[in-house]
């Protein structure tokens, strides 16, 4: 006995997966359209107090480091470089936040492990 497709279904699948593929293709131009935009952005944040200003780009390259004279005592180097670093770490999760969000809203919340 031979399995009968209703007529009118022929060839659904097919378009079906057609529109599938065609679907992820735009989402992965998409991700990658916003992980260059994301790159290529600024990113400013300040640390101790406004102290320091930091500028980084969303691919992690630093750009500038303003210090305010203030800041800057020979007998407290320490304090210095705990707030350079803590404002690095501050802009690295800004930039991760907002690269997450921007993400998401191409992906509609779905993950694709190793895309991003």
């Amino acid at each position: 006995m031979k399995a009968r497709i209703p007529q009118g279904y022929a060839n659904k699948g097919a378009q079906n997966m057609n529109a599938m593929v065609k679907q992820a293709q735009k989402m992965q131009e998409d991700i990658q359209k916003v992980q260059e935009e994301l790159e290529t952005k600024e990113y400013t944040e300040t640390a101790g107090g406004g102290m320091i200003e930091l500028t980084m780009t969303g691919g992690r390259v630093l750009k500038s480091v303003k210090l305010n004279p203030e800041i800057v005592d020979k007998d407290s180097i320490e304090d210095l470089q705990d707030t350079i670093v803590a404002g690095v770490n501050a802009i690295i999760q800004k930039i991760d936040e907002e690269s997450a969000a921007e993400m998401e809203k191409v992906t509609g919340g779905v993950s694709f492990p190793g895309l991003f």
